[in-house]
């Protein structure tokens, strides 16, 4: 048979392989089977070494041989035990089930003493898995042997009928011999199983081998046989398998290739009309998008520049106001009704220079001055600023923090001020009883913070609430500058416009999702990575 061939390939070569994996399955399950009772044996002989011992140990305290050799007699007759003695310390055999050997020496370089004798000084103490032994009989029998020391203890020579002296540490050793004559007959049975179960598993495989053949060498002539037929009714859709590298799967992929360019040909020109109004339809959407953001830019340059001259003429008067304020308090009693108005006054006063300030904060666009931040310790100090006032109006806030966060590239000031701001909106949302969820985490997918910008990996920051809800028509203009939702002093208008000013200058985005009666929800990206110039302070920073 060739051994190119389709059908020498399929039948010899996978037969070969089962049959070597089935022959090193069946060698390692056997050998693990005989350690396996092997070790069982040295466990049940070890077992009974000690139990001989603390079974005898009353009689030889009481100096009674013949009741210790009654005891090692019963023990001899249990099943495979072949032999039971003991030694003394200089070697020589003074009890034994096997008479003919009493009173014989036995040599230090034997099989069972060698372990402890291998030098001039005996070894003490030898471990649990060194005291067994296997040998081989004269007559061929093999044998388990296990070793166990009698030593000097106190009960023995303080005892007044023994003569060992203190400083003898060994009095003896006791030695038991163990047939493994039936683990070795169970191997062979169990080797004779296992050849017989091989022997019918090679059987079947050679049925199974022989219908692989034949639906490896007919069935694809028959696939190519369809093939040829589905080609001239103009089918292009199925493919013929390619089973192999032979003549019948050379054929096949020629075929494959044939119908593969002519269906190719087909299909390439069918969808180039879909890709082109498909990518036509993208850059239309992503320039809507640019116009807007251009729109939008706009007007936030004009408002701002609006701002800053409003506020620029308004801050010198406020301040003198506010200077000569507080200079005429200091001079009225605490109490009286002009104080009283002054300290409205001084309030007032306060808070037009706040809204201030923050249209100046929101002209001038400050750039932010990053630096490698905990964002959970951010997010924890801000929430204990705002806690007190919040439990007062019985609102809890919860933390679901992200422990493994790394450490984020940002302005912490300006990113505190964002939470802030987030923070105060919800407790204004929040009419009565309520809670506040704060929770960071990995953003799940790389997010892109403007359309047509590269997505990023980013952290989340998601502030949910139970407010009342923003309705969807001023979802479009929350963070327009001025744009309020509020009650008149409540809200200047600037915070969320303010918010989103700091998180676009860090390379992040702010989403919300808001349902009327239900609270709102936003969130917060802020990539985990800095970028150009911002890459190259932040490695500069980690060095350093």
């Amino acid at each position: 048979m060739n051994p190119k061939a389709l059908r020498f390939k399929v039948s010899f070569y996978p037969a070969l392989a089962l049959l070597a994996a089935l022959v090193l399955f069946s060698v390692l399950l056997i050998r693990h089977q005989r350690n396996e009772m092997l070790g069982e044996a040295v466990r049940h002989v070890n077992q009974l070494s000690e139990m001989l011992i603390r079974s005898t140990r009353y009689a030889m305290l009481q100096n009674q041989p013949e009741y210790v050799h009654r005891i090692i007699q019963d023990v001899a007759h249990q099943n495979n035990i072949e032999k039971v003695r003991i030694f003394s310390k200089d070697g020589v055999i003074i009890d034994s089930t096997y008479v003919p050997e009493l009173g014989m020496k036995v040599d230090r370089k034997a099989e069972g003493c060698f372990l402890c004798h291998k030098t001039d000084k005996p070894v003490q103490q030898l471990p649990l898995s060194k005291r067994a032994r296997m040998f081989v009989e004269p007559s061929g029998r093999r044998m388990l042997a296990s070793m166990e020391v009698i030593r000097n203890e106190p009960s023995c020579y303080n005892s007044a009928c023994h003569v060992h002296s203190r400083a003898q540490s060994v009095l003896g050793v006791l030695d038991i011999v163990y047939s493994i004559d039936e683990i070795d007959s169970a191997m062979q049975r169990s080797g004779a199983v296992v050849i017989l179960l091989l022997l019918g598993l090679v059987l079947v495989a050679s049925l199974l081998m022989s219908l692989l053949v034949h639906r490896l060498i007919y069935v694809p002539l028959r696939d190519l046989e369809s093939g040829a037929k589905r080609i001239a009714a103009g089918n292009l859709d199925q493919t013929i398998p390619v089973r192999s590298d032979d003549e019948l799967g050379q054929l096949a992929s020629s075929f494959n290739t044939m119908t593969g360019a002519l269906k190719e040909s087909g299909r390439e020109l069918r969808e180039l009309n879909h890709t082109l109004e498909q990518k036509v339809a993208e850059r239309t959407r992503a320039l809507r998008l640019a116009e807007a953001e251009t729109v939008r830019g706009e007007k936030l340059a004009s408002v701002g520049l609006l701002a800053a001259g409003v506020a620029h003429e308004l801050n010198n008067p406020l301040t003198g106001i506010l200077t000569f304020s507080s200079l005429l308090r200091k001079k009225l009693p605490d109490g009286s009704p002009d104080a009283e108005d002054l300290d409205l006054v001084i309030k007032e006063t306060k808070r037009s220079a706040a809204i201030i300030r923050r249209l100046l904060d929101f002209a001038r666009e400050k750039a932010p001055e990053k630096k490698f931040a905990d964002l959970n310790g951010l997010i924890e100090d801000t929430v204990r600023i705002v806690e007190k006032s919040a439990h007062l109006r019985d609102i809890r806030i919860e933390l679901d923090l992200e422990r493994n966060l790394p450490p984020v590239w940002v302005d912490s000031n300006m990113i505190e001020q964002v939470i802030m701001n987030m923070l105060v909106n919800a407790q204004q949302a929040i009419e009565e009883e309520g809670s506040i969820t704060v929770r960071t985490r990995r953003s799940v997918q790389p997010k892109s913070p403007e359309p047509g910008a590269k997505a990023v990996s980013m952290v989340e920051i998601t502030i949910s609430d139970t407010g009342c809800g923003i309705p969807e028509s001023d979802l479009k203009r929350i963070f327009d500058p001025f744009f309020s939702s509020k009650e008149v002093g409540k809200g200047t208008g600037l915070g969320l416009s303010v918010s989103h000013g700091i998180v676009q200058a860090h390379g992040g985005l702010i989403e919300v999702e808001s349902s009327i009666g239900k609270g709102s929800t936003f969130r917060v990206y802020l990539p985990l990575e800095a970028a150009g110039e911002d890459g190259e302070a932040a490695k500069s920073g980690s060095r350093s």
